[in-house]
Order: structure tokens, then sequence, then C-alpha cells
């Protein structure tokens, strides 16, 4: 009995040095990288001493750096059943969770912390990023300030509480955090940081130190390479910034960064065309927004007999008329929220999608991630932001020969799929204009009304010079702006009184309905637009409503779109190429009303005869584009450009 026994302990004894030897040569390899040496050695220490969760642990986060999340949070539950108090485990399922994009499914976790169980500084900092994650900003804050509280040098808290107050609404306490993690070690993190808080800045029309604030994001821009791999507010880049090239670092970088430790689907083999082509689209604005609002008509018109639509809603499941009537199109549609970049992707691949279409690029909540993956033979960026992914795993970029000329390919990672007219779809089903009155928005009747309804971070202070150049030249002029964030109001007119305005001639609207908003924009006498980022939608709708448009065209997608929708209703001599030029053609047309009057006719007529809103053109020369793009993936040969 006694020789029995010491055998068994003897076994044991050899199996736990054996396991440890394997423990230590796990840890050499995570020392160097090598995760999937880490797994096979963590894994052996764990055969050999099953119950040890230490071992357990480097096994499951190995596993997690290797992209194999499932067996991680497999093993990390085995932990969890043993020890439900295992503080580092509960942390580390969060992370798992987060990182396959089950946000909601990990913050709820993390939150449920076991009687007795106190959280660290680390633990809290994890679960604030989760909340954030999972659009629960409101509990990320009050989490973070925890976080804080314990441990008030973490520079990431810092940041991710920005995140969550810009989340909400309140900028100015975000710019706050955001400064103050810029005066630690953001490891890295500066250019998301910096890009971010310009953009604020530019939303709150902070203009004081614009030009430095601008100067320090394009240092950080410029040092970039194409295989950067970093996050960085692209949008910002985009809307902020005129220079193609830095656009294009922007991008890249990010789109790297969705891209980093994605092991791509399995290659598909060719297949011969089908007789539907099978269009896949990717988006969280399935619902009343302005892409959405768009795009509905031209879905509607889609030939049935030609394709298959699916739609993969990844955006809030509420029950608006948009949504209803884009259901209604839909071959199916799919609620994927709460599923991971790689669950969407396997069930596209699953779908069979032939074409599938990303509707949000580098916009909030975009889910580029997901394309990584390559679950389509094709893969297009479109409609939802104004310029390149950034993505070597994105085909085509959907554009014009006006918006995104072929001379500017070298800017696009893309191939430019063109449309023959504008990229940008039209809704015919949107409101008409009904009688209006300027008294009712305190708009003088005798004067010419200048409207800017811009959203606040397109007006930039050389913007806003050229605006208040206008009302020095066109003394019975007024601005009318719209008030999308109230203390944008007080500032732009101390900012007019400054260029010596009086702060009086600038008129500011309330957000209001779509049908409203149509109507009051038919009493502007001229609609000014802005740049390096022009109107999109809000054009569309002045020139709905019957108002001349004047336009900067420069370089980019985003400087290009309101010339790409004047072309298409027949006003190309409202298109100017430099700030001279935009300020004469306002000038001109503001001193002559029967020229107004007759461009005014010319859009009303335009609403029926021009291509910008020819629904049933777009929907055939969409299809079309489609159906080009597919047929070359079916006979092997490489994306190219489709003019």
């Amino acid at each position: 009995m006694q020789t029995s026994t010491q055998a068994v302990f003897g076994q044991q004894a050899r199996l736990l040095k054996q396991a440890h030897q394997h423990w230590e040569h796990g840890l050499a390899f995570s020392k160097k990288g090598e995760w999937q040496g880490a797994v096979k050695e963590f894994d052996k220490a764990c055969k050999a001493a099953p119950s040890d969760t230490l071992f357990r642990l480097n096994l499951a986060r190995a596993l997690l750096r290797s992209q194999q999340a499932d067996r991680a949070i497999e093993h990390t539950r085995r932990i969890l059943e043993q020890e439900p108090a295992n503080l580092l485990a509960r942390q580390f399922m969060g992370e798992c969770l987060t990182q396959v994009g089950r946000h909601s499914e990990a913050a709820s976790f993390m939150m449920e912390m076991p009687e007795g169980l106190r959280p660290s500084a680390e633990y809290l900092q994890i679960l604030g990023n989760t909340l954030f994650s999972a659009q629960r900003y409101k509990e990320g804050i009050n989490v973070l300030f925890e976080a804080l509280s314990l441990d008030v040098t973490h520079a990431m808290s810092h940041y991710r509480l920005g995140l969550c107050f810009n989340a909400v609404g309140m900028k100015a306490e975000a710019i706050e955090c955001l400064t103050t993690a810029l005066a630690m070690d953001l490891a890295g993190g500066d250019l998301a940081a910096r890009s971010l808080m310009l953009f604020i800045r530019r939303e709150l029309c902070q203009w004081d130190d614009a030009e430095r604030e601008m100067g320090e994001v394009n240092r950080l821009l410029d040092d970039l390479k194409p295989d950067s791999i970093c996050w960085s507010s692209v949008f910002a880049a985009v809307t902020l910034n005129g220079d193609v090239g830095r656009q294009l670092k922007a991008a890249q970088a990010c789109a790297n960064y969705y891209a980093h430790g994605v092991q791509p689907l399995a290659p598909q083999p060719l297949r011969a065309m089908p007789d539907r082509l099978r269009v896949g689209m990717v988006s969280c604005d399935f619902h009343h927004h302005a892409t959405t609002i768009l795009l509905a008509e031209v879905l509607e018109k889609l030939d049935p007999g030609r394709f298959e639509l699916h739609l993969y809603s990844h955006g809030p499941d509420e029950d608006s008329p948009m949504r209803r009537r884009i259901k209604a199109v839909s071959t199916q549609f799919v609620e994927v929220g709460d599923w991971s970049d790689r669950q969407v992707a396997e069930q596209i691949r699953a779908d069979q999608i032939d074409v599938l279409v990303d509707l949000k690029g580098h916009t909030v909540n975009g889910r580029l991630g997901i394309f990584a993956y390559r679950p389509a033979p094709v893969q297009v960026t479109y409609l939802g932001f104004p310029g390149t992914s950034g993505a070597t795993y994105i085909d085509y970029m959907i554009g014009d020969a006006l918006v995104s000329p072929l001379s500017e390919a070298p800017h696009y990672t893309e191939k430019l799929a063109l449309m023959p007219h504008c990229y940008q779809p039209n809704d015919r089903k949107r409101p008409l204009p009904q009688p209006d009155s300027r008294s009712a928005h305190g708009l003088p009747d005798d004067a010419i009304v200048l409207c800017g309804f811009n959203q606040p971070f397109k007006i930039s202070p050389e913007v806003f010079d050229v605006w208040c150049e206008l009302l020095h030249r066109i003394p019975n002029a007024v601005l009318w702006l719209l008030n999308w964030l109230g203390s944008a109001e007080d500032v732009l007119r101390q900012e007019a009184s400054k260029r010596g305005i009086d702060p009086q001639r600038l008129v500011f609207a309330p957000k209001v309905h779509i049908s409203e908003h149509i109507s009051r924009f038919a009493l502007a006498d001229i609609y000014l637009d802005a740049w390096p980022c022009n109107g999109h939608t809000t054009v569309s709708d002045a020139l709905w409503a019957g108002v001349p448009v004047v336009t900067y065209a420069g370089h980019s997608f985003a400087q290009r779109v309101a010339a790409s929708l004047l072309h298409n209703v027949g006003l190309p001599d409202l298109i100017s190429h430099d700030a001279d030029g935009y300020m004469a053609k306002v000038q001109a047309l503001a001193a002559d009303q029967p020229q107004r009057d007759a461009i005014r006719a010319s859009l009303h007529r335009a609403r029926d005869e021009a291509p910008l809103f020819d629904s049933d053109a777009y929907a055939r020369d969409f299809g079309e584009l489609l159906w080009r793009m597919a047929d070359r993936q079916a006979q092997g040969l490489s994306p190219d450009h489709l003019s």
C-alpha cells in the first residue's frame, strides 16, 4: 500500500515537473510573440496538470493571440466553473468576448461580479472599454471614473472616457479628457486622440488654435507608412483636410488596424455567373438615416429577376417607416449587431454572396473588420464614406467621373467603378417643398438669404472668413445657418463680430423633420457650400428645393461631391475652383434675381428630367456596374477600373 501511494505521488511529481517545463517553454514562445508554439506548450502543461488554472489561463491567452478565440473562451469558461471568483479569468473572458465582437455579452458578464469580489483598476479599465464598444456610454463613464479613482495615471482610461463623453454629446468634457490623455503616454495613440479632439473642436467652432492643431495632426499623418497599423479618425482627415495624400495614409493605417491578426476565410473557387446576382450590403444605418434615405428608392427599383438583396444590419433594431420600407425589398434581412466580425463573415459566406457592399467605411460604428475576412469574392465600398477605405481587402469604390476621376486613382487603394452620371442616388419620394414664409423663420423678407445648412465641423475658419467677406460685399444679405449644437450659435456670432459683421445678420434654424426642412430650404436665395468637405445629402436637398448652390471643388472625393451634383442637374457654371471664383459667383447671383429665378425654374424641371433625380436609370446603371464587377471575377480577372 505504501509503495503504491509513493508511486502515485511520484507520478504526480513527474507530471507536475513536466507541466512546469512546458509552461516555461510556453512563456518563452510568448515573449517572442510566437503564439502557435506557445499554444502547443501550454496545452501540454494543461494535460499534465489539468486542474492548474494558471496554466489554463496562459493557454487561453495564447489561443486568443493566435486568433483561436472560441477555444480561448472555452478554456476560460472551464477555469470559471472551477473558480467563479477568479478575477483574472473574469477579466480575460471579457477581453475574449470583446475581441470577437460580442460586446454586449462581454459587458454584461463583467458587470455581474460575484458578491464580495472587488474589481482591480485594470479590470475596470477593460470593462470601461467594453462598455464603450457595447455603446453603453453612460455606464462606461461611471466605470471609467471608478477606474481612474484607483489609477489616475492610466492614459487609455482618460482617452476612453473622452470617447464616451463625445458619444453622449458632452463635447467640452470629451476635450478635457483627451487633453489629459495626450499629456500622458498613449503608447502610439496620439494620432487617434489629436484627430478626434481637432474634430470635436471644429464641431464646437473653437478655432483659436485651429492652425497649430491641424499642423500637429498633419505631422503625425506624414509619419505614417502604407503598412502602418493604428486607429485614427479617418473621418476627421477626410472632412477637415483636403490633402488627398494624407487622407490615404490615415485610411490605410486604420484599415490595417481592422485587419490586424485576422485570418481570412479560405478562398472561394470560381463559379459560373448566376441568373440572379446575390448582393449583400452591410450597415448600421438601415433606418431613418441620410444614407438609407438616399438609397431606398434605388433598392426598390433593382430588378428582382436579376438581383437578390441581402441586408446585414449591425445597427439599432428600431421600428421606423424607413426600416420597414428597406426590409420589404430585401431577400433577407439579418440582424447581426451582437455578432462578431467573423460570425458575420461566415454568414455572408454561407449565403454565397457574389458582391458585398460596405455602406459605412470609416464612419461611426463602421465594421470594416467583417470585410477583412474576405467573405465575398467581390467587395465594394459605396456611399457612406467620401474617400478611400485604404483597405487591400476592398476591391472597388463606386464613384463617378467627377468625384473620383481616374486621374486621382493613385490616391485610392480600390479600383474605381464609375457610374455614368452621379455616384449619389436620390429618392424621388422625398417630400416636395410646401408654401412657407420667411417671417416664420426669422428671415427678413427683403434680404438676400445666403444659406449654409452645414454641420458645424464643415465650417472652418477659412470658410467663415469667405462667408463674412460675402456679407461685407452684399450689404442686404443675411447668413442662415443650422443650429446643430446650441453652443455654436453664440460662438459664430462672436466670430462674425470679430470680422466686422453685425452678429444679428446671422440667423439660426433648429433641426426639424425632413418635410419641414425641405419647405424652409426653398426660402433661401443661394446655398453656400463648404469645403474641404462639401455638403452631400444637404446639397441634394437644396437642389430638390430649387435653391442655387455654389461650390468650391478641390481634388478630394469629399470636395467634389457638390460639383457632381450640380453637373447632373445641368448647372456646371455654379462650380468654382478657388475661393475668389466662389465669391464672384455668389456675388453675381446675389445681384441677379432673374438669373436666380431661371435657375430655380430649371431645378423644378430637373426633378423630372435631370439624371440626378432619375431613380429608374440610376438603378439600372448601378445594377449593371455590380454585374460587371462580378463578371470580371467569374472570368478569373483581377479587379480593374470600370469607367
